[in-house]
């Protein structure tokens, strides 16, 4: 399918041209991504959505800068992790214009794979881990540097507000099948009360906003953590966020579609396991707001994703890839589900939280 894609690259990059090879890799929702391979080496290919995306410079100026940082701590031996990084084209750019498409090309990582769901405690740790270890590498790092590539990202707000607008157009004439959810969404205004109480009081942070557990690398060999991957969204922002998006990704035993909304619950060994792993790097480092504001981060960002699939769906299918008709109306469902489930058991995972 990109074939004539993968020769075009091939001669921007300097590889070979002949007996080059191309095929997707990965299950983001946004990017297309493809591992490009030629007889001197793979390199990974992205063709940048533009709709998400509209300012594809600016996304991978942040992500270098990120890069560049990230190796200098390495270079002090101050972060561990493998980094992931951009391949400019002979002509020291990076990216590229393919007809009317922006595209570019990291370094490929290999020895590596990486979870859609958590399998272990032992896991979840690894991988919480690494989101903690690249937090603290940013520590010093200058968040007003980075542009807003999506302005209001994690703004709750905003993001109810574009609910209530296309519930009002139902453009594609879904409201019906949906009412039940939006009922439920419109009913939980009580978050943006509590967030609007934290966000003042706590530091603005280079935050890498999708902390997914698929953003992170397992090393084939060890098992262990290799390297924090898909910096697309590292903007200025807060760490309960990112602390939110590891419980929302990695607490459930079922994947973020799952329609076995019965089965989609908060492990609490999982949940135990994040809090162990991510904090431990942040030692000295994250203030006690900060700390305080993880409980509300989790509910946040598993009620937000979850608005975000329900207006995707109501819109049309506008934003995140879907692989059939009602894929996101599922993705909202499950979402929701395990949102009820973080509300249900908030004595217990507090409890785990602020031990």
């Amino acid at each position: 399918m990109y074939q004539k894609q993968a020769t075009i690259l091939s001669k921007h990059f300097g590889l070979s041209q002949d007996d080059v090879s191309i095929k997707p890799i990965g299950n983001g929702h946004i990017n297309t991504t493809l591992l490009l391979k030629s007889p001197e080496k793979n390199i990974v290919v992205q063709k940048l959505n533009t709709h998400v995306f509209p300012d594809p410079i600016s996304l991978v100026n942040n992500a270098r800068q990120i890069e560049i940082h990230l190796s200098d701590k390495k270079d002090q031996h101050a972060y561990q992790l493998e980094i992931i990084k951009h391949i400019p084209t002979t002509e020291e750019n990076y990216v590229v214009e393919i007809e009317g498409e922006s595209w570019r090309a990291l370094e490929f990582i290999g020895r590596s794979y990486s979870e859609d769901v958590v399998a272990n405690q032992e896991q979840a740790e690894i991988a919480a881990n690494a989101f903690g270890q690249f937090a603290a590498a940013l520590e010093d790092f200058d968040a007003s540097n980075l542009h807003s590539v999506i302005p209001d990202f994690h703004n709750l707000t905003m993001r109810l507000d574009a609910l209530k607008r296309v519930v009002k157009a139902d453009p594609v004439g879904r409201l019906e099948a949906c009412q039940k959810e939006v009922d439920f969404c419109l009913a939980q205004s009580q978050l943006l009360s509590e967030l609007a109480e934290l966000v003042d009081i706590l530091p603005v942070r280079a935050c890498h906003n999708d902390t997914k557990i698929n953003n992170m690398l397992f090393c084939n060999q060890t098992q262990q953590a290799k390297a924090v991957i898909d910096l697309d969204t590292c903007m200025p922002g807060y760490w309960m966020f990112d602390f939110g998006d590891m419980v929302r990704t990695f607490c459930s035993p079922e994947a973020e579609d799952s329609t076995n909304l019965e089965r989609v619950k908060v492990r609490e060994d999982i949940f135990q396991a994040i809090v162990d792993g991510y904090v431990a790097p942040l030692d000295g480092i994250i203030t006690e707001q900060e700390k305080q504001s993880f409980w509300l981060g989790a509910k946040v960002m598993t009620f937000m994703i979850g608005v975000r699939f329900l207006t995707d769906y109501i819109d049309g299918d506008n934003y995140f890839s879907i692989k059939y008709d009602g894929h996101n109306l599922d993705r909202a469902r499950n979402q929701f589900a395990l949102y009820r489930d973080l509300v249900e058991k908030t004595e217990t995972l507090q409890a785990i939280l602020f031990k």
